[in-house]
């Protein structure tokens, strides 16, 4: 799943080959992806691209100015949720989509250059992408219900105290919630706690000012070594960028690259998680199931 970094990176690259650029044809091919009716795609049709920016995991395409129509900005919002991704082509075919069984989901092609854009795609048999045009993003329901950005200066040691005040969860759930912090999801998760050398079952409001202090280091030096990693690589490449540079999360079996100790997972109905013993929970394998505790 795209998480924080790399939809930073997204951000990044496509706001350099859409700003100022027009929209000559929107495709939207998967009727399960569109999640909005009014405005229709098709109204992003000689729009300029203004600005691509983020919230949290989402990306935000704002367009706008039609020859002095009065048109208002629009805002394409897409989250690309656990399977999907953005295509870049400098020569798309020239021949229209057709809805049906592939990964294909929306099409955006450019006025110029000629034959420029870019598709969005969902692979696999889970379907949760989700694409809106809205004309304000805070319509958009993820978008309004996002807590704050951990890579904002607002993001301070302060701010992040008062939130784990609030919580009665274990911290990975806390740092999961996009309600509580935008942007970090299963595998980043499992790199902060990592990196804090935390337990993923330890309760958000029980962590004394030191380890508030590390884990909210943590977050902000693992983030944005991940975004640094990805910055400016073409898009084919961040995925592999993301997996290469995680140290726990989906290396269940190898050795830990800071104490050595073999890292291990709890798996759950739909995701799992990894840690390694020894950095984060004093040697005490974690439990292998839903709720786990530490092995007494």
């Amino acid at each position: 799943m795209p998480e924080l970094p790399e939809v930073e990176s997204l951000t990044g690259f496509l706001a350099e080959h859409l700003v100022g650029r027009s929209v000559a044809r929107v495709y939207p091919l998967a009727v399960h992806a569109l999640k909005t009716y009014d405005p229709p795609p098709g109204a992003l049709e000689g729009l300029v691209f203004e600005s691509v920016t983020r919230h949290g995991k989402f990306l935000d395409f704002t367009a706008g100015g039609r020859g002095g129509s009065g048109t208002s900005e629009l805002h394409l919002v897409i989250h690309l949720a656990r399977a999907g991704w953005i295509r870049w082509n400098e020569a798309l075919p020239a021949a229209p989509p057709r809805p049906g069984k592939g990964p294909l989901a929306l099409r955006v092609r450019l006025a110029e250059p000629e034959g420029a854009g870019f598709d969005v795609t969902e692979a696999g048999t889970q379907k949760r992408l989700a694409v809106h045009l809205v004309r304000d993003p805070q319509q958009v329901p993820g978008i309004a219900r996002l807590g704050p950005d951990p890579l904002a200066d607002s993001f301070t040691l302060a701010a992040f105290t008062e939130l784990l005040h609030r919580e009665r969860r274990q911290i990975k759930g806390m740092l999961r919630d996009q309600g509580v912090i935008a942007g970090i999801g299963n595998a980043y998760s499992d790199e902060i706690l990592h990196a804090a050398r935390m337990s993923p079952f330890k309760p958000a409001a029980n962590l004394s000012e030191e380890e508030t202090a590390r884990l909210h280091a943590a977050i902000g030096s693992t983030l944005r070594e991940a975004v640094e990693r990805s910055r400016g690589l073409p898009l084919r490449d961040l995925k592999a960028e993301k997996k290469s540079g995680l140290r726990v999360h989906g290396r269940t079996g190898e050795p830990c690259p800071v104490c050595g100790d073999t890292i291990r997972e709890v798996s759950f109905s739909d995701s799992s998680l990894q840690y390694c013993p020894t950095c984060q929970t004093n040697g005490k394998p974690l439990a292998d199931r839903r709720l786990s505790r530490l092995l007494k």
